[in-house]
């Protein structure tokens, strides 16, 4: 069994004012160091064999906090990118309501053939996703890998390792500093655990 943590890095401005964020290269916000440090403080006693991570800044950041004083290099990879919104980064949902009503209503019908104008499509990301999974697949059975990324790129993740349609990808919540857990067997992947945040609210983290 490989032992998969999936994280989705701590909060940036652009999260916190609500804005799109997908290839914008943003930092993480003090309250997002804060949400990382109690997800490492967790991850403490965890096994941890390798660590890979979107190569976007807010990713790396979080990465490098979970792993510090292991001694692991980080392995980062654009295909763990973000979706990139193309003209809609930086905007805020009403503001794309506005300026690109006809995406906007594709959005709120959570088309999966939605095409973000200048930027990607779901089929995009599910293409560079797919590459992660084979990825990770040729990790030995008995490790556990860190990866730490985006919400899109989790979503995909989460659809694809557990063969479900991936146009279930928005009925899927992943937070901020979030963890979730997926074993990958042989014959298959077993969800362990979906978006826990619970250390978020520890006042001993």
């Amino acid at each position: 069994m490989t032992k998969l943590l999936l994280v989705r890095h701590g909060q940036t401005e652009l999260n916190t004012s609500f804005k799109f964020a997908g290839s914008i290269d943003s930092e993480l916000s003090p309250g997002g160091y804060k949400q990382i440090e109690k997800l490492r403080d967790r991850l403490a006693d965890e096994k941890i064999d390798a660590v890979i991570c979107s190569d976007l800044k807010r990713a790396k950041e979080s990465a490098a906090i979970i792993a510090a004083g292991r001694q692991l290099e980080l392995h980062t990879y654009p295909e763990l990118r973000e979706l990139n919104y193309g003209k809609l980064e930086g905007l805020t949902f009403g503001e794309i309501h506005h300026n690109y009503p006809d995406v906007s209503a594709s959005i709120d019908k959570h088309d999966y053939l939605v095409n973000f104008p200048g930027g990607e499509c779901f089929g995009d990301l599910e293409k560079r996703i797919g590459t992660m999974v084979v990825e990770l697949k040729g990790y030995p059975a008995d490790q556990t890998i860190l990866v730490v990324t985006h919400g899109g790129p989790l979503r995909m993740l989460v659809c694809k390792l557990l063969e479900t349609g991936v146009e279930l990808w928005w009925r899927l919540r992943i937070d901020n500093a979030s963890l979730t857990i997926i074993d990958m067997y042989p014959d298959g992947a077993i969800l362990s655990l979906l978006n826990d945040v619970s250390h978020l609210n520890n006042p001993k983290s």
